[in-house]
């Protein structure tokens, strides 16, 4: 007997009706990127290991997936590395490209290729599938969509201020009122890091830090213990804890805490100021928060971060990320282009906005129309109907067979068809079709010689 097919954990089907919700929330997203001025590119679903490797710490390295050579590539390793079973020293031998961890550094390469072709400042949209080798669990898949905006060759704040303003009507525009924004800056936390005395292990504290809101504060501290992080130095740090208050509050605390950290003051100024331009432009259902625990676990962030939290309620992690890298095209031999970018989390964001109930119900109408099969030769004048009608774009189908009516009916039921159209041997006879409204039952006859006055009253 055959085994019963499946597919890898933390990879999904996905159903004409989630397919539909998906790409609702695309094509709002996509309609406000444009709207905004950025311009869309794609890049390859993977990339040479080299380009990915070494970009996202030691633990987005891990979650990368690498794509074995083709052929016979075992019969290329060496006795020594072979029997060593060292998987460091035997994967750049049997692979060379993997599977792209994210959109954003495939777009700093991109970047760095075609930089003679492009107007700077760039700014991009990507919609494009990612995969991660990570622990599947509610709203984290190891293949996933990313919807990403970045602008590069641009150091004004102002674009931190138009980042948070495309969340915010994105979110709004998709019904999802209520989303924190929140923000930190790397360099606030480099000077945290710095004032503690723990400055040399700065990937370590911030990547431990941002996991706070996950695991709690005795479980952070005790990690940070773990990667070297003394006990005077944790204590030192504890005020972020427990900071509170509003923004300016927040500020204010800092630079008392950064008050002999350059660095850390620099990132003070520049959340005030973008806090100042967003308050005076006003958001329309967002709020923007400060977080100074928020360390997002990148390494090529350097200055604002943000994350994106669902309304209060909704059990889920970040549905949207991002932040400002000022030299990440460097690691590629293009010096000084600063960029900053965000990322909208689709699959959360469907989630979300299903437990919600925000998806419109005409989403899942892939009909507006189906004529019922009466047989062979009302059925060749009903195929000509629906030609025309889909001409005049309405989506319109013939049933296939001139089975029973009920199930026909059922059909139409199940596939939420608004309209069936009942073209019988009396209505051949006298050149009309029925329509009849599938919620209310009413019915309505047409000339088959003018479709045009269905057609006007169905879009009406």
């Amino acid at each position: 007997m055959p085994q019963k097919p499946s597919i890898p954990k933390g990879t999904r089907d996905f159903s004409p009706s989630e397919v539909a919700k998906r790409s609702y929330i695309i094509s709002t997203i996509k309609r406000h990127f444009e709207t905004f001025g950025f311009q869309p590119i794609e890049t390859p679903s993977f990339e040479n290991s080299e380009t990915l490797l070494g970009k996202y710490g030691e633990e987005g390295d891990r979650l990368i997936f690498k794509i074995l050579n083709s052929g016979d590539f075992i019969s290329k390793v060496d006795d020594v590395t072979y029997s060593s079973k060292n998987s460091n020293s035997l994967a750049p031998k049997i692979t060379e490209k993997a599977l792209k961890y994210d959109l954003t550094v495939p777009f700093a390469r991109y970047v760095v290729m075609h930089q003679n072709e492009i107007d700077f400042p760039f700014k991009r949209y990507q919609i494009q599938p990612v995969w991660r080798a990570d622990r599947p669990q509610k709203g984290r898949f190891r293949e996933f969509y990313q919807c990403d905006a970045d602008v590069v060759g641009a150091h004004s704040l102002l674009q931190e201020v138009e980042f948070v303003q495309l969340y915010d009507v994105v979110f709004t525009d998709l019904g999802l009122t209520g989303c924190t924004i929140k923000m930190n800056n790397r360099k606030i936390l480099s000077g945290i890091a710095e004032v503690i005395g723990a400055q040399h292990l700065l990937v370590d504290f911030t990547v431990t830090l941002d996991k706070l809101d996950k695991i709690g504060e005795e479980k952070v501290k005790a990690e940070m213990l773990a990667k070297g992080i003394s006990e005077t130095a944790i204590a030192k740090a504890g005020p972020l804890f427990r900071m509170a208050g509003g923004a300016l509050e927040q500020l204010n605390q800092l630079k008392s805490i950064l008050a002999d950290s350059e660095i850390g003051l620099q990132g003070v100024g520049e959340l005030e100021r973008i806090f100042a331009v967003v308050t005076s432009i006003g958001l329309a259902s967002a709020s923007l928060e400060i977080d100074v625990t928020l360390a997002r676990g990148l390494n090529y962030y350097t200055g604002a971060i943000f994350e994106v939290a669902a309304p209060s309620g909704i059990s889920m992690g970040s549905i949207g990320g991002g932040g400002r890298y000022d030299d990440l095209t460097g690691i590629f031999g293009l010096k000084d282009v600063s960029g900053v970018g965000i990322s909208f989390g689709l699959d959360r964001i469907y989630l979300v906005m299903e437990e919600l109930g925000l998806f419109p119900e005409a989403i899942e109408q892939s009909l507006d129309v189906l004529c019922l099969n009466f047989g062979e030769n009302e059925a060749r004048t009903a195929l000509e109907l629906v030609v025309q009608l889909r001409q005049k774009g309405v989506r319109a189908d013939l049933y296939p067979t001139s089975t029973k009516m009920q199930k026909q009916f059922k059909y139409a039921d199940k596939r939420n068809v608004p309209y069936v159209i009942l073209l019988g041997d009396k209505e051949l006879a006298e050149k009309s079709f029925v329509v009849k409204h599938m919620d209310s039952g009413e019915q309505r006859t047409y000339s088959i010689d003018q479709p045009q006055e269905f057609i006007d009253a169905l879009k009406s």
